[in-house]
Order: structure tokens, then sequence, then C-alpha cells
């Protein structure tokens, strides 16, 4: 198939892009600049430059393309993902941009829509699982998501196919674990909320899997995550892979309170279900906990 991505040179979008390429499709990529045109032809990708809020020319670049993957975002990272006005841009990107690519594959005849989106849209469910039927909390940090699935959807009819990925928590080699694993190594407190509540992990590599396999996949809402964890497993698995003993540290309760709603996304806990989205199209996260880390630790040493 020809598959056309959007976001293809950030971290999700690469190890897609690689995935895509070498399960035989012919892939186009959005890359800005010469540097990440040469790194999408050096994984045997083809590279447009193009802007994803102009209809006109988005047309032009999916034009003959089957599918469309977008997977752009601009996630803050560090102390900046609590800062609301951090997240203009990638709000832009999932409301307006998500749009706008739905529309042009529309226009242009594509026969499938794969949407990227966050498991952090469902309300904080304590010990018990979360499926595509769970409640959502729409906090204005992840609203965006919302509307982004909302979006890919409305592309669906009965000749063309919508799959939105609610994805768990990324880590491997990105931005974010790399600056958690820093503040681990310093003694500082990185994790929020309860010791006892859920974290539902996804590698990098894993996510990228599954926007192969969503290309199987019938239109719908599916979660994708690995094996959920409680907190203090995923504090034990962070200073393990920082190296130092022990478990990574948790904000305090002052903290917290100071830090007000902004926290709260990342203080829910979320015990994700993957089950439909492996009934669907057989994939499961293959991936260990210890593992995951591996490539960003490699990166550090």
């Amino acid at each position: 198939m020809r598959v056309f991505v959007a976001g293809a040179t950030g971290v999700l979008g690469t190890a897609a892009v690689r995935r895509l390429v070498s399960s035989g499709h012919e892939v186009t990529g959005i890359a800005r600049g010469s540097d990440k045109r040469r790194a999408l032809h050096t994984l045997g990708a083809n590279a447009v430059e193009v802007d994803l809020f102009d209809a006109k020319t988005m047309r032009a670049a999916i034009e003959g393309h089957d599918v469309v993957c977008n997977l752009a975002t601009h996630i803050p990272t560090g102390t900046a993902f609590m800062r609301r006005s951090s997240w203009r841009e990638n709000d832009r990107i999932r409301s307006e941009g998500s749009a706008v690519l739905a529309k042009a594959a529309a226009d242009c005849g594509a026969l499938r829509l794969i949407q990227e989106s966050v498991a952090y849209v469902y309300a904080d469910a304590g010990q018990e699982w979360i499926t595509e039927q769970s409640p959502l909390d729409q906090h204005p940090m992840i609203r965006s998501s919302i509307t982004a699935g909302e979006n890919a959807m409305g592309f669906a009819d009965q000749y063309r196919f919508a799959v939105v990925l609610r994805f768990g928590a990324f880590y491997g080699d990105d931005a974010l674990t790399h600056w958690q694993l820093d503040r681990v190594r310093k003694g500082k407190p990185v994790l929020l909320g309860d010791p006892e509540g859920y974290v539902s992990p996804i590698t990098i590599e894993d996510a990228a899997g599954a926007v192969v396999a969503a290309l199987a996949a019938p239109t719908g809402v599916y979660n994708v995550a690995a094996q959920p964890v409680h907190r203090s497993e995923w504090a034990r698995a962070l200073a393990t892979a920082a190296g130092v003993d022990g478990s990574a540290r948790f904000v305090s309760g002052l903290t917290r309170a100071l830090l007000g709603s902004k926290a709260e996304v990342n203080a829910r806990s979320l015990r994700i279900s993957s089950d439909a989205f492996h009934a669907a199209t057989g994939w499961r996260a293959r991936t260990e906990l210890a593992e995951g880390f591996a490539p960003a630790v490699k990166v550090v040493h």
C-alpha cells in the first residue's frame, strides 16, 4: 500500500516509517528541512515538505495514497509539561491539523485514516480496568486529543476506515524518558499520583508495531498499551534504568497541590486494557519493562 505519514520525523513517526517500509509499503512522510528529508530517505521513504495546516498543499501531497497516518504531535518535555502555554502548538496540531488532514484524505480518495491519540483522555479509574467504553475526562491539556479522534472518525463511512489509537505512556529513547532518568540520577522527584495507582506504558517500538497493525483494523477507537503496572513498580523500574538503588521519588503532596489541576492528568491511575485491539489485529506489546528502557540507557553509556 501507499502510506502517507504526518509526523514522520518524530520519535514515533520515525519508528513507524521504519516498520512500514520493512513491511513492504511505499511510504511518503512530511519532513521539514534537508536533514529530516535525508533521514526519511535513509529509511527508504519518500519525503515531502508541506504545511500541515494548508489544505491545498496537503491534498496535493496525499493524492494517490491509500492510507494516511497522522502521528504529528508537539509534546512539551520536562517542567514545560506543566505549563498550559507549552501545549498551544500541540493543541493546534491535534485540532486544526487533524481536521485538515482528515478532509484532505477524504477528498483524495484515501481508504484508511490512522490517528494517534493518548490514553490520558480517560478519567482516573483507580484499580479498575479501562476499556474504550470507559468515561473520558476532558481536561484542557488533553482535550485536543479527543478532538483529533473525533475528526478522524468523521472520515469513516461505508467505504472508508478510520482507526484511532489511544496510546499508553510512551517510554524508551525519547526526550521525556531521558529527562525522567536524569532527574532520578540527581535524586529529584519525578512521579505524581498514588504509588498503588496504575501506569500503562508502551515502548516506541511497540507503538510503531501497532501503527502497522492498524492497517488491517476495522473502524474504531482502540486502546494500545503494554501490561499495566503499579506506579510503585514503575518507580523501581525507573531507578534501575537510571542506575540508582531503590525507587524514583514521588512529588510531595504539597508540591502537587501547588501545581493544581495541571498535575492531575499525570497523576491519574490508568489500568488500560488493549484486548479490543488484540482481538481486531492480533497485536500485543512484546517488550518487557526493563528491556524497554534499554535504548535510553544505551544512549547515556
